[in-house]
C-alpha cells in the first residue's frame, strides 16, 4: 500500500502548488480558451494536472528501488517509455499547438519503446486466422503501436466533465491490480496501485469543483499507463483471457470508434476534429442539463459534476 500513499501525497500537494500559484503561470498553463465547441467550463483552469501524475507515479516507485529490483525495474522502465507521449501532451497544454497526429504518432514510439524494453508486442488476440498474421514480429509490432495509440487516445476523448476520464482510470486500475494481485503478478499490481494513488490525489481537486484538469498530458499518460499494463498482465500471464483488457476499457473504446464512425462517416470531416456529440455530452444535454435547468454559474459546475458519475456507471459495469 505505500505506493498508493506516497503517490496520493505527492500528487495531492503537487496539485495544491498548481492551484495556489496559478497566478504566475496561468497564461501559460490555463485553459483560457472558453468558446470551444467541446468546451463547458466557465473560467480558465490550469491544465497540466498529468504532471503532478507523472511526479507522483515515478515518487512512489523510489522505494522499490531498495527492497524489489524487479519491480522497481519493471515500472521505471515502463515509466520513461511514457515520456514520449506525456510530454507531447504536455507541450500541447502549454503551447495549444501540437495537433492530435503528433500526439498520436508521440505514443506510438512510447508503445515502440515499451515493446523493445519490456518485449510488450500483441502476438495473438485467440481469434483464428488473425493470430496467424499477427505471428509475423513487424505486424505485430504496428499493430500493438496502433492498440495501445488508441486507448491512450480514448481518454484523451472522454475527459470532457470534471473526475470522468480520471475516475474511469481508477477503476480499471483498480481492476487491473485486482487481478495482477490474485496471480501474484506484483509489478503490475505496484504500478496500477502507483497509478490509482496519483490519481486519487489529482481527483481531490479535480472533482467536484474542476480546480485543475488534466490536459492532453494527464489523459494520455494515464490512457497509456493502463493500456500497457493491460497488455503486459495478458502477456506476462497467459491465464488471463486477450478479452478481459477489452472489456474493462470498453466504455473509452467504445467512445473511441463511434467518434471516428460519426466524423468520418456520417459527417465526412477529419477525425481530428472536436465536436460536442460525446456520449458524455449527449449525458449533459439530454439528462443533466434538462434536470439542472439554471444557467448560473454554480449551477453549470454542479451540472458538469453531476454529469461523470452516468459514465463511471457505465465503465464499472463493464469490470
Amino acid at each position: 500500500m505505500s505506493a498508493v500513499l506516497i503517490a496520493l501525497f505527492v500528487s495531492l500537494i503537487g496539485c495544491l502548488l498548481i492551484i495556489r500559484f496559478q497566478h504566475l503561470h496561468k497564461h501559460v498553463t490555463g485553459d483560457t480558451d472558453l468558446s470551444g465547441v467541446q468546451k463547458f467550463h466557465t473560467k480558465a483552469v490550469p491544465r497540466i494536472g498529468g504532471l503532478p501524475i507523472f511526479i507522483a507515479i515515478g515518487s512512489a516507485l523510489i522505494p522499490r528501488w531498495t527492497n524489489d529490483l524487479n519491480v522497481a525495474s519493471f515500472a521505471t522502465l515502463l515509466l520513461v517509455s511514457a515520456l514520449p507521449c506525456f510530454l507531447t501532451g504536455l507541450l500541447e497544454d502549454l503551447t495549444k499547438k501540437i495537433g492530435a497526429k503528433e500526439r498520436l504518432v508521440a505514443t506510438m514510439v512510447s508503445a515502440a519503446i515499451a515493446g523493445w524494453f519490456l518485449d510488450a508486442w500483441l502476438t495473438n488476440v485467440q481469434i483464428f486466422g488473425i493470430d496467424w498474421i499477427l505471428s509475423i514480429p513487424i505486424i505485430s509490432m504496428i499493430f500493438t503501436c496502433f492498440c495501445i495509440a488508441g486507448v491512450a487516445n480514448s481518454f484523451n476523448l472522454i475527459d470532457g466533465y470534471h473526475g470522468l476520464s480520471s475516475a474511469v482510470a481508477v477503476i480499471i486500475l483498480t481492476a487491473l491490480g485486482y487481478v495482477a494481485f490474485q496471480i501474484k503478478d506484483y509489478p503490475i499490481m505496484v504500478c496500477s496501485l502507483a497509478g490509482i494513488g496519483a490519481i486519487v490525489g489529482f481527483l481531490f481537486w479535480n472533482y467536484p469543483r474542476g480546480l485543475i484538469f488534466l490536459g492532453d498530458g494527464g489523459a494520455y499518460l494515464i490512457g497509456f499507463w493502463i493500456a500497457e499494463l493491460s497488455l503486459l498482465l495478458v502477456l506476462r500471464n497467459p491465464t488471463v483471457s486477450k478479452w478481459f483488457p477489452l472489456l474493462l476499457c470498453l466504455y473509452p473504446i467504445f467512445e473511441t470508434v463511434f467518434t471516428v464512425y460519426r466524423r468520418v462517416v456520417l459527417m465526412r470531416v477529419s477525425p481530428g476534429l472536436p465536436d460536442a456529440s460525446h456520449l458524455h455530452q449527449i449525458i449533459y444535454k439530454r439528462v443533466v442539463r434538462w434536470a439542472i435547468g439554471s444557467t448560473e454559474v454554480e449551477t453549470l459546475t454542479q451540472r458538469n459534476a453531476i454529469t461523470a458519475p452516468y459514465l463511471w456507471l457505465l465503465s464499472s459495469v463493464a469490470v
